[in-house]
């Protein structure tokens, strides 16, 4: 079994990974010793784990896993993943999109592939058929788009996902639920349709905390694989495991 942590700006997301299927999957918004600990009691399987961070964890937590299992992982800029990387500078790169990418083309190797993570962010990245990670683009997510209009002016009010929306708002809060919504939308299957127009047929996933409400907005075949980040970090920690081999350090 894997042990696959995911460490973002807001929360820290564990998982634990039977072969390709998650079986626990937890949120907070720390990554806790007693918590690993805990974990690490009741999956006593697990022997394999990979950590990644856009913020410094807990040191006293991380080395606590590398005592605990037989392999560990930290992925950084650098560590191999089984996709060509074609990005000018890989360093800046974010972790979460290129294991998401990872897990989209694990899911659907020899395609031409469009991930859009809808998070707090909205990032929209390409893979080629021929297994090479392209870039892709970064755009306000629908929270920060909320967020942004209410702190940046003056009268607008604070908005949040909405139970319904029209192409014609008809009140304040619902032209800015409308708005939101629907430009996201058109952003979307914008996308969509002109990188089809000069590639040919996509295969696109939506990923991210959004994912599910816009899947059926979005008047396009998509997949939805909610956990494509996790999935992705799983796979790239596969693809390092190697028998006897030290730990790959940073």
């Amino acid at each position: 079994m894997n042990l696959v942590i995911d460490i973002g700006n807001t929360f820290a997301k564990t998982a634990v990974m039977d072969g390709s299927e998650i079986v626990f999957k937890n949120v907070e918004q720390e990554l806790s010793c007693p918590a690993i600990r805990d974990l690490l009691h009741e999956y006593p399987a697990i022997d394999r784990a990979i950590l990644s961070t856009t913020r410094n964890p807990n040191e006293r937590t991380e080395e606590y896993i590398r005592r605990h299992v037989s392999h560990f992982l930290r992925f950084v800029p650098g560590t191999p993943v089984p996709l060509a990387n074609l990005y000018a500078t890989p360093e800046t790169l974010g972790a979460d999109r290129l294991a998401a990418a990872v897990g989209a083309w694990d899911v659907a190797p020899g395609r031409e592939l469009l991930i859009i993570d809808l998070g707090s962010a909205i990032t929209i990245d390409r893979v080629s058929a021929a297994g090479e990670y392209l870039g892709g683009n970064i755009s306000p997510g629908m929270a920060m788009r909320f967020e942004a209009l209410h702190r940046l002016t003056d009268r607008l009010p604070l908005c949040s996902t909405p139970e319904r929306y029209d192409l014609t708002g008809t009140s304040t809060r619902n032209a800015i639920e409308s708005g939101v919504v629907l430009g996201i939308i058109h952003e979307i299957e914008g996308y969509i349709d002109r990188i089809g127009e000069k590639n040919g047929a996509l295969t696109v996933f939506f990923a991210g905390r959004d994912a599910n409400f816009f899947a059926d907005k979005v008047k396009k075949p998509i997949f939805v694989i909610y956990d494509l980040v996790i999935k992705g970090l799983n796979r790239i920690l596969e693809y390092n495991a190697q028998p006897n081999t030290q730990d790959i350090e940073p």
